[in-house]
């Protein structure tokens, strides 16, 4: 009989963008990370609260509004700063990505935890490993969740979505980067990896790297310049 799984793992829709934020940590531990706080800040600490989880860090795909807070489109959008002012955590940032998190959000760079690509954050028997994804932005990061003995999980932001990917001709948009964080790095994970991406831009709201792998045209790409073709650069 198989040992019950120690991953606490929530997929919550947020904001008016069709943003997805994620409560990621260890039962046992009884605490967990959020993924890309934005939009509802309280709904999300509520909920961790509610399932008796204390939330001890914040983990950032990148430095864009509608996953971090501030002003975007004449809105103002509450985020990482709310969720400081409620519970002083470290925010995960990968290096590249802490100056645009600093200036987007008016966060302080002793409220962040700068990582590297590759690095590893651990609650009980879960490990995130922090995949360097770059392309939508320069430091954009995924998350691959690991329990020993079960199928990883990616909350893969805004690199890859359900059928599709990231926009590349955004500031700090790098079409060939974003090539190589698809083709490189995640069509690199195993088949049975379940997808959560950053937003809800198809009827589902998961897949697994098998089925983007077979379906996905941006996963497919025979080359950089098939991949480059289809993003019009």
């Amino acid at each position: 009989m198989s040992e019950e799984s120690d991953l606490y793992f929530g997929q919550h829709p947020v904001g008016q963008m069709a943003n997805l934020a994620y409560l990621v940590g260890s039962i046992s531990q009884r605490k967990c990370l959020v993924v890309d706080p934005a939009w509802s800040v309280d709904g999300l600490l509520d909920q961790a609260e509610a399932d008796g989880m204390e939330v001890v860090g914040a983990l950032v795909t990148h430095y864009h509004q509608d996953h971090v807070g501030g002003s975007l489109f004449g809105m103002s959008i509450e985020g990482v700063d709310k969720l400081l002012a409620r519970k002083a955590v470290p925010l995960h940032v990968n290096k590249h990505e802490a100056d645009g998190l600093i200036q987007v959000t008016g966060v302080s760079k002793s409220d962040l935890s700068i990582h590297e690509g590759g690095d590893v954050v651990e609650l009980g028997g879960i490990a995130v490993r922090l995949l360097h994804t770059p392309g939508h932005t320069p430091g954009s990061q995924c998350f691959f969740v690991e329990e020993a003995g079960r199928p990883g999980s990616l909350v893969s932001g805004d690199t890859l979505f359900l059928g599709s990917c990231g926009r590349v001709d955004l500031p700090g948009s790098d079409p060939e980067a974003m090539y190589h964080s698809l083709n490189g790095v995640l069509k690199r994970l195993p088949d049975e990896t379940l997808l959560f991406p950053g937003h809800l831009y198809s009827p589902e709201s998961q897949s697994t790297m098998e089925e983007q792998k077979r379906s996905n045209p941006f996963l497919r790409a025979s080359s950089l310049e098939t991949f480059l073709s289809f993003m019009g650069a």
